[in-house]
């Protein structure tokens, strides 16, 4: 399967150089470049690509917006955020827009690629010890949610693994807390994703803080 990737960087240099890179990958196709989040919001509903990757600050309109546009949007696109910056501020406002990774620019081309399949494939970016620190920090913010899922329609057993999800486990974790097997809870967790409307794991991480089913450490 091929993935089709928008880029998205107001350094004409930097896209240029992003598409002879992933030009060598036999599974990855370039199919437009955008200079502003404005340009890049437009190229993704003109040519609905899997994954627009995301640079953060643009004239106009940043990254942060575009990227809140594009994912609550009803297309299949997901963002993947690559940025030389990594401050704390612009990975929760990512998150918050919903992306569904976050790079910086100095990753060896090998680690983006593979950011670019793994997101493609609907997985979340942040590995579990990430999530742990990162999302707990996030979430003790008192910023509102752009896209608010609520939890109504979940059975107690997905509310149960949903909680787990938040704290960061993998589903061979949620498995053996539960007394259940991988694949059970990787089917309950699918069934979280399609109940409420999430596109990753990260996201369903966030709704677990959000909703309070997970209070962030004091």
């Amino acid at each position: 399967m091929t993935v089709r990737v928008v880029l998205a960087d107001d350094q004409p240099l930097v896209r240029s150089g992003l598409r002879v890179l992933m030009a060598d990958a036999p599974d990855i196709d370039v199919v437009g470049e955008a200079g502003t989040g404005a340009e890049a919001v437009q190229l993704v509903r003109d040519t609905g690509p899997d994954v627009a990757v995301m640079d953060i600050r643009m004239p106009g309109m940043d990254g942060i917006e575009a990227t809140g546009l594009i994912t609550a949007a009803a297309g299949a696109t997901r963002v993947l955020i690559l940025t030389t910056f990594d401050d704390d501020e612009y990975i929760y406002g990512a998150l918050r827009a919903g992306a569904s990774g976050f790079l910086v620019k100095d990753m060896a081309l090998d680690d983006i690629l593979g950011a670019i399949r793994v997101v493609a494939a609907g997985d979340a970016l942040i590995a579990p010890s990430v999530t742990r620190r990162l999302i707990a920090e996030f979430a003790a913010r008192p910023e509102p949610a752009l896209h608010p899922r609520p939890v109504g329609n979940i059975t107690e057993r997905e509310r149960e693994v949903l909680t787990l999800v938040g704290r960061g486990m993998s589903n061979s974790e949620i498995a053996t807390h539960l007394y259940i097997s991988a694949a059970t809870a990787k089917a309950h967790v699918a069934r979280l994703l399609t109940k409420l409307e999430a596109r990753d794991r990260v996201q369903l991480v966030i709704t677990a803080y959000e909703t309070g089913l997970v209070t962030p450490p004091r």
